[in-house]
């Protein structure tokens, strides 16, 4: 499918994506940045990256590729399916599930469950790796997530998620006694050292804000509430990194000596609150804490 429109002046200084995101509708920004890097976004003829600011009077060429076939199997893999209507769902993934299929890992995933549940009914707009994925939680992070059955539901959300008025909670067990509540504002980008790795850094990174209430203290660790004003790469783990506190059981910003019997970081997306895309109503999910989050509280003496 291909799109031509011509930038005026309420356009002016706007990044390429963000614009062709809000042209053409059924398109989230980030699946406008991924066309763009594939060179399918041209100005004058000429290709541009997702960062161009448009001028008046650009002329913008937007070439969107058909979907590829998609090789993805269906697997009947159980799911704990929280809420359901025709155009989302709501999943509570558990620990040690990965989300979406990537190279070397194409089976076992959220993706390939909800492929077999929901019979081709997913969205597109994250290509055939992603169907249906809005938002994603870290393999050893279980919880709540939404999935998008069409892309109108996909858009809806995204911008839901764009402008940070999603209702985002988690529950997590960190290091060390915390005595008060308090707030990490500090922006988070790629590792200079660790490509894998995300860090606090002022060089090529995105404001963060992570909210955190204390539950119980025992001493060694502390369980706390977390709410999340924004949505970056692996934010929980590398705030409490950063503030001291690293999350119990995380080898990769934790300490090396790891806590073995978590499997994983002790982190669980525990409520999720958001508008639904069609029918404008709110809803709020809230999941209960896994067994093995449960038993490591227990066995540490907090509530």
């Amino acid at each position: 499918m291909e799109y031509r429109f011509i930038a005026d002046e309420s356009d002016k200084d706007t990044r390429i994506d963000k614009l062709v995101s809000e042209k053409i509708e059924e398109l989230s920004r980030s699946a406008a940045a991924n066309i763009a890097e594939s060179g399918k976004i041209s100005v004058g003829g000429n290709s541009v990256n997702k960062k161009y600011k448009v001028k008046i009077g650009d002329e913008i060429f937007v070439e969107i590729p058909q979907p590829e076939e998609l090789n993805i199997s269906e697997e009947n893999i159980p799911l704990d399916i929280v809420y359901e209507d025709e155009h989302l769902l709501v999943v509570n993934k558990p620990k040690g599930m990965v989300v979406h299929p990537a190279p070397g890992n194409y089976s076992g995933t959220l993706v390939n469950a909800l492929m077999y549940h929901c019979k081709g009914s997913l969205s597109g707009i994250n290509g055939v790796i992603r169907p249906g994925i809005v938002h994603r939680i870290d393999k050893d992070t279980s919880g709540l997530l939404i999935v998008a059955k069409n892309d109108k539901a996909h858009v809806g959300l995204a911008e839901q998620i764009k402008e940070h008025s999603f209702t985002r909670e988690y529950e997590a067990v960190v290091y060390g006694r915390i005595k008060e509540n308090g707030t990490v504002n500090a922006p988070i980008g790629r590792s200079k050292n660790d490509r894998k790795k995300m860090c606090v850094t002022d060089v090529c990174s995105k404001n963060a804000v992570t909210h955190y209430r204390v539950i119980d203290s025992c001493g060694t660790f502390s369980h706390l509430a977390l709410k999340l004003e924004t949505g970056r790469t692996h934010q929980i783990r590398v705030h409490m990194a950063y503030i001291g506190h690293p999350v119990a059981g995380d080898s990769v910003y934790g300490p090396s000596k790891v806590i073995k019997e978590l499997n994983g970081q002790c982190l669980h997306a525990k409520k999720i609150g958001f508008i639904h895309p069609i029918s404008g109503e709110y809803l709020e999910f809230d999941s209960e804490l896994p067994e093995y989050f449960r038993k490591f509280l227990k066995s540490n003496n907090m509530t």
